[in-house]
């Protein structure tokens, strides 16, 4: 004689199904009696005041600021219209090891430190001195090349 396919799991995971069913309904139906209760709120409004903020109260008109349609840009800037910046750095040099190769310059106006190679190197450079340079981009983020000491 074949054994029954219903096992103790199976049986417990449906009657969790119905259970959660029947929670689901019970829930749907008091909400329907509230409803009904309370009788219809309408359509709940979210509106953007002038700042940009959700709130519940519609925005005062006075504050409204009218915007021109040529006003509004959809693009990058071309690059003609951005102003040019002087290649050349300045900063000082805060690590170097000569028989590495390679050191760090940190940029007197931005303070970032920019990774240096012997290869990027006109002049010779020890630690703490001040140097120029120009930025490249390498592997992992922007170079120090052409440093020339000051």
């Amino acid at each position: 004689m074949a054994k029954s396919q219903q096992t103790f799991s199976k049986s417990e995971k449906e009657k969790k199904r119905l259970k959660k069913r029947q929670d689901k309904q019970k829930k749907m139906e008091a909400r329907k009696a509230e409803r009904e209760e309370n009788g219809s709120a309408g359509i709940q409004f979210a509106y953007v005041d002038h700042n940009g903020n959700l709130t519940d109260t519609p925005p005062d008109p006075d504050l409204k600021v009218e915007i021109e349609l040529e006003d509004i840009a959809v693009s990058v800037p071309k690059k003609e219209d951005l102003p040019e910046e002087d290649p050349v750095r300045k900063g000082k040099v805060s690590f170097f090891d000569s028989s590495k190769g390679f050191g760090f310059i940190i940029d007197s106006l931005n303070n970032e430190k920019y990774f240096t190679h012997v290869s990027g190197l006109i002049d010779t450079i020890v630690e703490n001195d001040k140097v120029s340079f120009e930025l490249e981009r390498g592997m992992r983020g922007m170079n120090a090349v052409k440093v020339t000491k000051i």
